[in-house]
């Protein structure tokens, strides 16, 4: 990526929050979740996943969007794709699930940048990687990070089970103890960014 990139960052009043009916979760321990990752990947072969990095400008300094789950854990909003899906149309969708009111065109809605950051999982129950290890002959899941581009005025509306989180980026540099090791790699995949922030 050619260095001077801008990323424009948009003031967290510019946003109006709500909420919408809760979204289920598919499992509810983790042996459920490994289970349904196999039964996947004999089925599809490699799971692929997209999860959108949002920034927005509080106190003046850049925050990430980021979805807390059960007050325990932390995510970026995304998922898995479908079978033939598109990373850009599987992550305009996932977005909307987890964000937009439920008559929102994810077309429209959404804009999808560039990728900055890919991960890997080699096996079933293993942590994620930022490199597919050599040894790595069939990873079961690469996750990729986009960053995203919003409107300078846009409706969210979270599932009720879920809470949404400005989260500044320093907090999240070298915090993987709290917000795992992909959250808090955002500030350094940021580096390469100039971020332009805009007033109301």
């Amino acid at each position: 990526m050619e260095p001077g990139k801008i990323a424009d960052v948009y003031p967290l009043t510019s946003y109006y929050f709500g909420s919408k009916e809760p979204k289920k979760e598919k499992d509810e321990f983790l042996s459920d979740r490994i289970l349904r990752m196999k039964s996947n990947f004999m089925r599809d072969g490699l799971r692929r996943c997209v999860e959108g990095i949002i920034l927005v400008e509080q106190f003046k300094h850049p925050h990430v969007l980021v979805l807390q789950v059960r007050n325990s854990f932390f995510r970026l909003p995304g998922g898995r794709l479908r079978p033939g899906e598109t990373e850009i149309e599987g992550l305009k969708r996932k977005l909307s699930s987890k964000l937009s009111p439920d008559t929102v065109d994810p077309e429209k809605e959404w804009q999808v940048e560039e990728c900055v950051g890919m991960w890997w999982r080699t096996g079933y129950d293993t942590i994620m990687l930022p490199y597919c290890p050599s040894h790595a002959k069939m990873p079961k899941e690469c996750l990729k990070l986009f960053l995203v581009k919003h409107s300078a005025s846009q409706t969210l509306k979270v599932p009720k089970n879920m809470k949404l989180l400005a989260v500044p980026l320093f907090q999240l540099h070298d915090n993987a103890k709290t917000y795992g090791p992909i959250i808090s790699s955002i500030p350094e995949l940021l580096s390469r960014f100039s971020l332009n922030f805009i007033c109301n």
